[in-house]
């Protein structure tokens, strides 16, 4: 990296909370966030917000009109970037706007078409607040941003996609200042019936219904949850740092079928192995992993890092058993996982997941993210000295 990029401030909006004090206190907490709800017709293991949070979300939809039709992935982005944008002291509209989804506006998507179904018309908003380009776009207005606007979809592994492309415009200079992050709302009956087909999601109702990183699993345990976060990206050394970006990594599997992933998970070992230039492995004191609670996808992943680390492995985790998998949002949810492992120095283990109590400073901290496609992608943070 020519220099390093500052995350000058980070929030989110998710079952965990919408402060950062409320976002910790949930991990401090070794209960997951997994209940059973009604989804649809169906009963279905999920992590929605509380009654609080969706209350909030309802407050902003009946602020004003033109926010009335509008997808609760967009709202929640709304919600994460006026946090983050304050937090950051961002008091001008100097700044450019990338925020991505998986699935984009999955509730509007299925309430349209089964209008379309019944009576052969849609309404007239249907389209433009369905568009993926919609989310950026909305939070730009919302905060009077005057920079460039983007949106996409990457799978899973979008929010960090983010993060590089937040890079390459302040690395070239194109501008000064970039939010960046990932927005999902996908708890809807089509969208979990998809992962259903997949074979992939929870039917296991205990403590942990999800066994995110648990390497001995039998069955396949993906739940998802919903959320947004997002972070303030500036170039240089600046007082008000959280974390520095100082390494950044991504890669493609050389895929069997579409939602594949190697044994060895290559594009892993390859996103890590390029964030990690110019830095010893050994220096790395955790990984926040994908981990969605899949057989192949823990293990793979697992494999790559023995890979890339060899026997001294750093410690690892994810947030999957607690919160979910937010798609297109978790791996702004991980990064902020762990800029907060690092502000307060206490690594946040699994439950279930036995690891030796290595009492050592958390100083550097690498991330992961993957989606469907084999696209992965690895952020190498470093806490401010």
């Amino acid at each position: 990296m020519k220099t390093p990029v500052a995350i000058t401030s980070i929030s989110s909006f998710s079952p965990l909370g919408k402060t950062s004090d409320e976002v910790w206190n949930a991990y401090l907490n070794p209960k997951t966030l997994i209940i059973e709800k009604k989804i649809g017709t169906s009963d279905s293991l999920v992590v929605p917000l509380d009654e609080r949070l969706a209350g909030k979300v309802e407050l902003l939809r009946q602020s004003e009109s033109k926010y009335k039709a509008l997808d609760n992935s967009v709202l929640f982005a709304i919600l994460a970037s006026r946090e983050a944008v304050r937090k950051a002291g961002w008091n001008d509209s100097k700044f450019g706007v990338n925020i991505g989804s998986s699935r984009g506006a999955t509730h509007l998507f299925e309430k349209h078409h089964q209008e379309f179904l019944e009576t052969g018309k849609t309404p007239t908003l249907a389209s433009p607040t369905t568009t993926l380009g919609n989310i950026s776009t909305w939070v730009a207005h919302d905060l009077k941003s005057q920079g460039p606007e983007l949106s996409h979809s990457i799978t899973c592994s979008t929010a960090l996609h983010a993060v590089l492309n937040g890079i390459a415009w302040l690395q070239a200079g194109m501008a000064e200042k970039f939010l960046v992050g990932g927005s999902e709302a996908p708890l809807t009956p089509f969208t979990i019936a998809q992962m259903n087909a997949l074979k992939i999601y929870s039917k296991a109702n205990e403590e942990f219904p999800c066994r995110a990183m648990d390497l001995g699993k039998n069955k396949n345990s993906m739940v998802l949850g919903e959320g947004a976060a997002m972070a303030c990206l500036e170039t240089g050394k600046l007082q008000n740092a959280l974390a520095y970006i100082i390494g950044f990594g991504y890669a493609t599997d050389d895929l069997q079928h579409s939602i594949s992933i190697t044994d060895e998970a290559e594009c892993f070992q390859e996103s890590m192995k390029m964030a990690l230039q110019g830095t010893n492995p050994e220096e790395i004191d955790a990984i926040v992993m994908h981990a969605p609670g899949t057989i192949k996808g823990d293990l793979s992943e697992y494999r790559a890092i023995q890979k890339v680390f060899g026997e001294a492995l750093p410690l690892l985790t994810t947030n999957k058993w607690k919160i979910g998998h937010t798609f297109g949002a978790s791996g702004m949810l991980s990064l902020e996982m762990a800029v907060l492992m690092m502000q307060h120095q206490q690594f946040i283990g699994i439950p279930f997941v036995t690891q030796k109590n290595q009492k050592k400073q958390l100083r550097k901290i690498l991330i992961n993210a993957v989606g469907f496609g084999g696209n992965a992608v690895s952020i190498l943070l470093e806490r401010p000295a």
